[in-house]
């Protein structure tokens, strides 16, 4: 199985191919940025299928990132995903964030409560914490430092994501022993495309998953009457 993986999310503008089966992506290719992502994606899209035998035609399935993360990354990259499903007729699989910064830290040798962090501005995060053997501690949601330390426990923690560093200060300060196991602005390319190849279609959906309200939101008093 070949796949298109997308991510565009956070803070970087991803894509890679991926063969089912081998250790990394046949094309990859990561450019950081907080905004852009837009402009950045398509070209970006060209240069990788220019890199790979039969190119989009060759793909079996399109995963992509679908929150957390920023409202328009993730319109950009869910728009993008869907319309290169329509247009070869092949499944598009939606991929947690939150669960992309996980998988690789759950496949490591080391050992703690595996949790991913990802700065939601304004004193808060997007967390999901899992224990060792599956079990789910946190599920994906949105809460300030205190609140999530709290859910976790006495650690230890390994903790990855944007807001890793920070959570893990947080931990450490009320005494937590906290591993920084990976601190990225976004997840591994690669990892979006492992989960995407496992994943059921008709389960993992490519909509959007924001945990919070817009910031933005329409001034009611303002609105002009319908006639």
């Amino acid at each position: 199985m070949r796949v298109l993986a997308i991510d565009t999310a956070l803070g970087a503008c991803s894509a890679c191919i991926f063969q089912a089966g081998e250790a990394e992506p046949l094309a990859s290719e990561s450019i950081a940025m907080e905004r852009g992502h837009a402009e950045a994606l398509l070209p970006l899209l060209d240069r990788l299928s220019s890199h790979v035998e039969g190119g989009f035609d060759s793909l079996d399935r399109v995963a992509v990132t679908v929150g957390p993360g920023s409202y328009t990354g993730l319109r950009v990259g869910i728009s993008a995903a869907r319309g290169i499903g329509l247009a070869l007729g092949i499944p598009v699989i939606g991929v947690a964030t939150l669960s992309a910064f996980l998988a690789p830290l759950m496949a490591g040798n080391q050992r703690g409560l595996f949790t991913a962090a990802i700065d939601a501005k304004h004193g808060h995060i997007y967390i999901q914490a899992i224990a060792f053997g599956g079990r789910t501690i946190i599920p994906p949601g949105l809460m300030n430092y205190r609140d999530a330390l709290r859910l976790l426990g006495s650690g230890p923690l390994l903790v990855t994501g944007s807001a890793a560093t920070a959570l893990a200060a947080e931990a450490r300060a009320q005494g937590i022993e906290a591993i920084i196991g990976e601190s990225t602005l976004a997840p591994d390319i690669a990892w979006v495309a492992r989960l995407g190849a496992i994943a059921d279609p008709a389960q993992a959906l490519p909509k959007p998953l924001y945990l919070r309200d817009p910031d933005a939101k329409p001034q009611d008093g303002a609105r002009i009457a319908r006639r």
